[in-house]
């Protein structure tokens, strides 16, 4: 008598066509995956530790690392736009967790630190962080940790290097 397996419909597609060149070879598409991804987890460990949404807890930890600083600093430093970064900060003010006071450099300027609440929460979320990254680089050797933050690192800087020709040649076609 033969055994009836019970059949998977993932099981039994077909599997993908894969072009030569194909998006998911490419770069960038794996680390926008590899990126949202971890945000998915990330943001739920942040909210479940902290009670901060990831935005929020990406300024928390930019400000914990280089504070004091702008808004503008700010969302460059959490890798936001100004926009969010703006709203973040409020959030975090509104918190009572960060503190906004008058730029000595730009009178319209504002410069965000922590209050006593926000520096003992920033260390709460920089074990969460450590936690994530640890998690996710999980399956890499040591070595291979080493090398792949060496590679990140390279990548990260050549990137910047572009980003900023592109700045400098959007300036001056608009000239």
């Amino acid at each position: 008598m033969a055994t009836s397996r019970s059949r998977s419909p993932a099981r039994d597609a077909p599997a993908p066509r894969r072009r030569q060149g194909a998006l998911g070879d490419t770069v960038t598409h794996r680390l926008h995956t590899l990126a949202k991804l971890t945000d998915k987890v990330t943001q739920a460990a942040y909210l479940a530790e902290t009670g901060l949404p990831l935005g929020e807890g990406r300024c928390l930890a930019a400000v914990g690392a280089f504070a004091p600083l702008s808004v503008k600093d700010l969302a460059r430093m959490a890798n936001v736009d100004k926009g969010q970064a703006s709203r973040a900060a409020q959030a975090l003010v509104d918190k009572g967790l960060v503190r906004k006071q008058p730029s000595a450099v730009d009178a319209r300027g504002v410069v965000l630190s922590f209050t006593p609440a926000g520096e003992l929460l920033w260390r709460r979320l920089m074990a969460v962080i450590r936690q994530r990254n640890d998690a996710i680089v999980g399956c890499l050797t040591a070595d291979e940790r080493a090398q792949f933050g060496q590679l990140l690192t390279r990548l990260v800087a050549h990137a910047r290097v572009l980003a900023d020709g592109l700045g400098d040649r959007a300036a001056e076609s608009s000239v």
